[in-house]
């Protein structure tokens, strides 16, 4: 017969830990509407004449689309959900990346 008692080892922690977000949709929203927002910024500079502008520049301004959105949910992310600080950062980061493409493109 034996004489040892059962021991019971948890595999998992045993302390309860919140549950982190898994998706960042709101910061990915946000991402894309700064860069609709940031997309006006030709328009107060050139006018009208801003579709001329894009006719030989659209690439550049919709590869900005993608980068925008990344942006977004890095700062969702990064502010931890946060979304009126989010929002602010993303605005900014967004609008000084069409700053640098505009200068650039004027050069």
């Amino acid at each position: 017969m034996r004489n040892s008692s059962n021991y019971y080892i948890p595999l998992a922690d045993s302390r309860a830990m919140p549950e982190e977000k898994a998706w960042s949709l709101p910061g990915a929203i946000v991402g894309f509407l700064s860069w609709l927002l940031a997309l006006g910024m030709p328009f107060l500079l050139y006018g009208l004449n801003t579709l001329f502008f894009f006719l030989y520049t659209w690439p550049f301004f919709l590869a900005l689309m993608p980068l925008s959105v990344v942006i977004g949910i890095a700062m969702y992310s990064l502010l931890n959900g946060k979304l009126v600080l989010t929002t602010l950062t993303t605005l900014l980061l967004v609008a000084l990346m069409f700053g640098v493409l505009l200068l650039w493109l004027l050069i």
